[in-house]
């Protein structure tokens, strides 16, 4: 059984079954799925809201656990000058989707789809993890190289939506961010007290966390973001991204142990509450963002990849510009973070449609790297 259960996470089952789920009912019943979205659910909740704002949070806490494991010692991201090519790979899988999506809306577009240039700034982890598996093998350094890509800019896509699509009705209140600072002291005061289950992290400093941004108007779903880096860690990290280490019984590497379960599966509630799209809702925005993604993101993280190199920072040992390319190629699947921010980006329900399509259709990212591992010849590494 648990046997089965692996696969099914391995292969990102649950968020593909909730995109199925989601566009056949959008299509076959419109309102039945409107009204199952957002009418109050449980405690005057809606289904998209807890989706959204309270599950979505465990997902970027598992990403800041990565994050956080990544810089220490023995770390992907340690020592600092190790970071310095896929932190530039990132800025690059950031800044070409943004130039392509201007540059081609100034061509086919129309000012009133400007606002969509966020949209493609983001990289399904799940998908783009098994896309890289799947081209490189399990063991390529160019898995993690990608990982942390995607780690990255969707936390990039989410401080967009912060920063650049505030609620028109509830203007940014930063003063409630004070809350989320008390949140931060108050983690870190735990740590100094050796406390040793992540549930005080959690309850205390996530909610005030979590109160704080949602009343500054801010993304709540990073609030384990600010509290996750001060659980009690290991001094040193011996495994690579998403991969576990059961000997790690620290309460960081036992957040992830017992919660990255629950996420995986429960993506399928993050899908079944926004991969909803009707297929009349193709337009112009929908050819903007596909293409932004598939193309912005290869150039761009190609790009500054190889600037990298020649400025003395280097790719990962075993791990060439055939695979940096090929990466570039993977990072364009959007999906999560990309519906995300589409919801955000725009008001009109059929060019929010349009947008929302432009990110699921990027899946086609995932089927062009395994085209081009084999075009420009990738060699996979298993062991």
């Amino acid at each position: 059984m648990k046997r089965h259960l692996n696969l099914l996470r391995e292969f990102s089952v649950p968020l593909l079954a909730g995109v199925a789920v989601a566009v056949a009912w959008a299509n076959l019943s419109p309102t039945g799925y409107e009204r199952f979205n957002h009418a109050p659910l449980v405690g005057g909740l809606s289904f998209h809201f807890i989706a959204n704002e309270l599950f979505m949070v465990l997902f970027f806490g598992i990403a800041a656990v990565e994050i956080t494991q990544s810089c220490l010692p023995g770390g992907d991201l340690h020592p600092l000058s190790r970071a310095v090519n896929p932190l530039l790979g990132t800025i690059g899988g950031v800044i070409g989707p943004i130039t392509v999506y201007l540059l081609l809306n100034r061509c086919i577009g129309s000012p009133a789809l400007h606002h969509g240039w966020g949209i493609p700034t983001a990289t399904d982890i799940a998908l783009a993890w098994l896309a890289a598996r799947l081209v490189f093998g399990a063991k390529h350094p160019a898995v993690s190289y990608l990982l942390l890509l995607a780690v990255a800019d969707d936390a990039i896509g989410l401080a967009i939506i912060a920063i650049f699509y505030p609620d028109p009705l509830h203007p940014v209140a930063p003063v409630w961010l004070l809350l989320t600072a008390a949140g931060m002291v108050s983690a870190y005061l735990m740590r100094r007290l050796h406390l040793h289950s992540y549930w005080p992290y959690l309850l205390l400093g996530g909610s005030l966390s979590w109160f704080g941004l949602h009343n500054a108007h801010l993304h709540p779903a990073l609030a384990l973001v600010f509290i996750i880096p001060f659980l009690p860690h290991a001094q040193r990290e011996h495994k690579r991204l998403f991969e576990e280490d059961r000997h790690d019984r620290t309460p960081l590497a036992r957040f992830e142990q017992e919660w990255k379960v629950v996420v995986d599966f429960g993506l399928f509630l993050f899908s079944l509450a926004n991969a909803g799209v009707a297929f009349s809702s193709i337009g112009t925005v929908t050819v903007l963002v596909l293409v932004a993604l598939i193309v912005g993101k290869a150039c761009g993280i190609y790009t500054l990849g190889w600037f990298a190199t020649r400025f003395g920072f280097p790719l990962p040992h075993g791990m060439g510009r055939r695979d940096l390319l090929t990466a570039g190629v993977i990072a364009g699947t959007g999906f999560t973070v990309a519906l995300f921010v589409a919801g955000e980006a725009f008001t009109d329900p059929f060019v929010q449609g349009a947008a929302k399509m432009g990110a699921m259709l990027s899946l086609v990212a995932a089927l062009l790297g395994l085209v081009a591992g084999r075009l420009v010849g990738v060699t996979k590494k298993q062991q």
